[in-house]
C-alpha cells in the first residue's frame, strides 16, 4: 500500500468544509429548503409514515403498555402478599 500525501491542517479544514456543503447541496437537490431543517431526535409525523413505520410504532406502543401492566400486576399481586402476613 503507498502512503499517501500528507495534508495541512488547513487543507484538512477545507475538505472537511466541502463534504458537508456537498451533503448540504445534495440534501437541497432531493427535497428542496425542506431537506435542510434538522430533524434529529423527531419523530415523523403520521401523515409522513409508511404503513410498515405506522405498524412498527403501534406495535412498540401495544409493548409498552403491556410491559407497563405486568409491571402493575407485579406490584398488586406484592402488595396483596404483604397485606396477608400483617393483619
Amino acid at each position: 500500500m503507498t502512503k499517501g500525501r500528507k495534508t495541512t491542517y488547513e487543507e484538512r479544514v477545507e475538505i472537511v468544509s466541502y463534504q458537508q456543503i456537498y451533503s448540504w447541496v445534495r440534501k437541497y437537490n432531493e427535497k428542496g429548503a425542506e431537506g435542510l431543517l434538522d430533524k434529529r431526535g423527531k419523530r415523523k409525523s403520521e401523515s409522513e409514515m409508511t404503513e410498515l413505520e405506522k405498524l412498527r410504532a403501534e406495535n412498540r406502543m401495544l409493548e409498552a403498555r403491556n410491559k407497563r401492566l405486568e409491571m402493575e400486576n407485579a406490584v398488586l399481586k406484592k402488595l396483596e402478599e404483604i397485606e396477608r402476613r400483617c393483619p
